[in-house]
């Protein structure tokens, strides 16, 4: 069995690799994502990279990111600093050059 399995409800990723990744066992990782204290976000591919997804955790600070297949099988997975995405709109004037 792959640690990342794909069904047309999206994608359930193996709490041990969440767990580790952020330093949690892996029993608290359902109940930390039901209480919004671990986020995700799901890419698609496009063009070269179509038939992959990329699939981003987010806690205390820190992200998770694993890059899947169509099989479910990981080709990639790395951690780096990062706060979580907002959510809701932007407001796109903050982001230009007021110079």
């Amino acid at each position: 069995m792959n640690d990342v399995s794909i069904s047309t409800d999206g994608f359930v990723v193996d709490a041990g690799i969440i767990g580790n990744a952020f330093g949690i066992p892996a029993a608290d990782v359902p109940a930390r994502m039901r209480a919004g204290d671990i986020t995700s976000r799901c890419e698609t591919g496009v063009d070269d990279d179509a038939g992959r997804w990329r699939l981003t955790f987010y806690f205390g600070g820190r992200a998770l990111r694993l890059v899947v297949d169509e099989a479910g099988t990981i080709l990639s997975r790395s951690t780096f600093p990062s706060h979580p995405p907002t959510t809701g709109p932007i407001d796109l004037s903050t982001l230009t050059d007021k110079s």
